[in-house]
């Protein structure tokens, strides 16, 4: 009888062992899914003509992000290079994500969505010779953990008058953009927090053309407003250029300026 009561305890003391444990990974794995990062989708439409960019903007206010609000994303941002020409007349839609998952869900949703494909008919279902652009192309991107998920703009200006700066930084190696989204993380990001650069997402690209490479997008009231606080970057950022440990950690730069469509959630 004593040999089975301690046979007992012993397989009491055991289950309350493995209760501890699984409670303490369950505790850490909500710990980890507070600080997991967004993911956002960045799709940038090529357009030749008038003609193709009255059509997109009609597919995405009347179609695209009505389905998203359905959705629950209730922040999608839209927006167009100012300065146009025969190869720069791009369109911007920015969408974040919880996660892959939610993204790789995104394309079934909208094909079970009666209003999306009735409101988005003109644009999802037109020939092959009348296309409603010449290419897109879809980013996806993993939010920097300095920053774990996208922010509206605080503005005081008109859309018509807003200035947003989408910079592009390639690295050399994938171990040298680590290199650089660390120093984002360390301290750039801080730096353009408290001069109010207004920033709606840092991401490393983990999937698109150009790799490695980070992308972020900084907003402003005007283009003077754009000046002035870039001109006290330079002078906050001077110190930390030239720390040893981060030289060299961007190939290139590619700047575009764009302004948010009426219709734009940012």
């Amino acid at each position: 009888m004593s040999s089975k009561l301690n046979d007992m305890s012993k397989k009491s003391n055991l289950i309350s062992c493995l209760f501890i444990v699984l409670f303490s990974f369950s505790g850490k794995a909500d710990v980890f899914a507070e600080k997991s990062s967004s993911i956002y989708q960045l799709q940038i439409f090529q357009l030749s003509n008038k003609a193709q960019e009255t059509r997109l903007d009609a597919y995405l206010k009347n179609a695209y992000l009505p389905a998203l609000h359905r959705f629950g994303i209730k922040s999608v941002g839209v927006f167009k290079t100012i300065e146009k020409d025969s190869s720069a007349n791009l369109v911007y839609v920015f969408v974040p994500f919880k996660s892959l998952n939610d993204v790789n869900k995104l394309s079934q949703k909208l094909k079970n969505d009666v209003d999306y494909l009735n409101n988005g008919k003109e644009f999802i279902d037109v020939p092959y010779n009348n296309l409603p652009y010449i290419r897109m192309q879809s980013i996806i991107l993993e939010a920097f953990a300095g920053m774990p998920s996208f922010a509206t703009p605080n503005l005081t200006s008109p859309k018509s008058e807003r200035i947003y700066e989408l910079r592009d930084y390639e690295s050399a190696t994938a171990k040298i953009g680590l290199n650089k989204i660390d120093m984002f993380n360390k301290y750039e990001i801080d730096i353009f927090s408290k001069l109010d650069f207004n920033a709606i997402f840092y991401g490393q690209v983990i999937s698109g053309p150009k790799m490695p490479d980070l992308i972020y997008l900084t907003t402003y009231n005007n283009m003077a407003d754009h000046e002035t606080k870039w001109k006290a970057f330079g002078e906050a950022y001077s110190k930390v250029n030239k720390l040893p440990q981060y030289q060299n950690n961007v190939s290139h730069i590619t700047s575009t300026f764009l302004r948010p469509t009426e219709y734009s959630d940012l």
